[in-house]
């Protein structure tokens, strides 16, 4: 049974969709016919998702880190989706903060402000002084944020479970993206995710000789005042990177010389993320990232995180290499071992699409080269190929993307590509070896020693199944399901004229013979049903379109 409040909340999707236009959901939504689904323009579909509250801004957030399900025009609007809530009186997040607390505020804090510094759609932030003089952050969940999740996330479930019978729900598994993203929603809702992300940042970033990491700061948890609902953390003083007020150090010089510095250790931190880690800040935009007083620079809100599995990570860099010398053979390599093909893939046209798209960039300066649209590109290339990509592979783009538009906003001058052609030779050691190469050469030893153990016991089993006339070859050829299915149809197509032609002689002779009125009656049978079988046989090749 439908809850009251889950038919009223489907009565204001209904009506904000009505409101801007899009026919298509509401059909669904009323129990339409679900055919193929059609999106409105790029601003439109900002425009519903903001209307529809915060559990659809997320869901638009979510959308904007997948460059491989929408086009760039959808990513770019996607991503300036912000949501605009009033914060939660103070007396009602007093509240709040009293039962998340696990002593009264007044035996924890020297001062705390009710008054929201920052409000979201999932918490608000404010600030407070700990007994011992240290200012924190206070990350505080919304009251009753839970139970509209809960009746929102219902609602899209639904939609995607109706959208999956279409082709583009089951190119895009759409019921798997919506338990994706109900899976991203709830780790956000638990503060204690976020925070153990944080703490890994903190300390994946605090050792590298790629930068100085103490330049590089990630805010500091305390656990014993962090739950699900509320987590502190350390303050840190400064101003979003495009906002702070840049002067010259005795250090680096210039207010251009501090803004190429901070750039180049955005990059390669964020390198070291990529490609050595494979723990990276999924959303790094300009919000995020705080430039500070003291002139270093903080990465904030580690809510969404993307994770490289080695074999990824090497990919990638690879995949980084084969875009900076235009090398489509090698990309259309990479692409077969990254993504998951979802119909036959025409190798050769995939090659094509990308030696069209990397030529378009061959003979370019570095300044003239955005990176992460070259990236968001090659995943439209091996979408309209048939090929599925990874989540991960989109997050990493999205992520590049953020990382790279924030930098050249800093500082024009920098570019991706000329910042990590220094590092390529000591990330490709880095992957190859590791950081203890002893280690790697016993374990490449011992591989190579079990190989030498295993090979001849398997070469001798070869040889048993040979002379024994025992050994059976498994072939899996592309393409023969579907000459199967022609051979089966032509078959039964085949076995049905016979039967027609039975029919039509048996009747012959039939009414040939002693003319009797059972005799009559029984050719007049098998006619009929040789006529209806016959016009059945030539309705269904007609329909078939393949009658020439």
């Amino acid at each position: 049974m439908v809850s009251s409040s889950r038919l009223s909340r489907q009565r204001e999707i209904v009506e904000v969709v009505l409101s801007h236009g899009w026919d298509y959901m509401r059909r669904l939504l009323m129990g339409g016919k679900t055919d193929e689904p059609d999106l409105p323009p790029p601003a439109v579909l900002r425009n519903i998702l903001t209307d529809l509250g915060p559990v659809y801004v997320k869901l638009g957030q979510l959308l904007s880190t997948r460059p491989d399900l929408l086009p760039t025009s959808y990513i770019e609007e996607l991503s300036s989706l912000q949501t605009t809530v009033p914060a939660v009186p103070a007396e009602d997040i007093e509240q709040q903060i009293r039962r998340s607390l696990p002593q009264p505020p007044e035996d924890i804090f020297q001062s705390l402000n009710y008054t929201a510094i920052a409000a979201g759609s999932i918490a608000q932030t404010h600030r407070a002084t700990l007994k011992d003089g240290r200012s924190v952050a206070l990350k505080v969940q919304r009251p009753g944020i839970e139970r509209q999740v809960e009746r929102d996330m219902g609602l899209i479930r639904d939609i995607a479970r109706l959208v999956s019978n279409t082709q583009f729900g089951q190119r895009y598994n759409v019921v798997e993206l919506a338990d994706e993203f109900a899976d991203a929603l709830h780790a956000e809702l638990d503060f204690t995710t976020e925070a153990h992300y944080t703490d890994q940042l903190r300390r994946n970033l605090s050792n590298s000789h790629w930068y100085d990491p103490a330049q590089l700061v990630v805010p500091e948890i305390f656990w014993n005042l962090t739950n699900s609902n509320l987590m502190t953390m350390e303050w840190l003083d400064g101003r979003p990177l495009l906002k702070a007020d840049i002067v010259a150090t005795s250090q680096a010089g210039s207010a251009t010389a501090v803004r190429e510095q901070a750039s180049r250790l955005l990059f390669r931190a964020f390198f070291k993320q990529y490609f050595v880690d494979g723990f990276f800040h999924a959303d790094p935009h300009p919000g995020n990232i705080f430039y500070l007083q003291d002139g270093r620079v903080a990465l904030l809100d580690c809510g969404m995180m993307g994770h490289l599995d080695p074999r990824t990570r090497n990919s990638m860099t690879e995949m980084v290499l084969a875009i900076v010398n235009c090398d489509a053979q090698r990309c259309t390599q990479l692409t077969l071992q990254l993504a998951e093909p979802m119909a036959p893939v025409n190798l050769a046209r995939l090659e094509s699409d990308y030696t069209r798209l990397l030529g378009r960039y061959y003979g370019l300066s570095l300044e003239q080269i955005n990176t992460a649209e070259v990236f968001s590109e090659i995943l439209g290339a091996g979408v309209r190929n048939n090929l599925r990509w990874p989540a991960n592979v989109g997050l990493f783009t999205k992520s590049m993307a953020n990382l790279e538009g924030a930098a050249r906003q800093f500082y024009p001058g920098i570019n991706l590509l000329d910042e990590i052609r220094p590092l390529m030779a000591d990330l490709f050691r880095q992957q190859m070896i590791g950081d203890d190469p002893v280690q790697a050469l016993l374990r490449t030893g011992l591989e190579f020693r079990n190989l030498s153990l295993s090979s001849p016991r398997q070469f001798g089993f070869l040889l048993d199944r040979l002379s024994s006339e025992q050994l059976k070859w498994n072939l899996s050829l592309q393409g023969m399901d579907d000459l199967r299915h022609s051979i089966d149809d032509a078959a039964n197509r085949r076995a049905f004229s016979t039967v027609i032609a039975a029919l039509i002689i048996g009747a012959a002779i039939v009414s040939t013979g002693q003319q009797t009125s059972e005799g009559q009656i029984l050719s007049i049978i098998l006619f009929v049903a040789a006529s209806l079988l016959g016009l059945w046989l030539v309705v269904s090749i007609l329909r078939s379109g393949r009658l020439r």
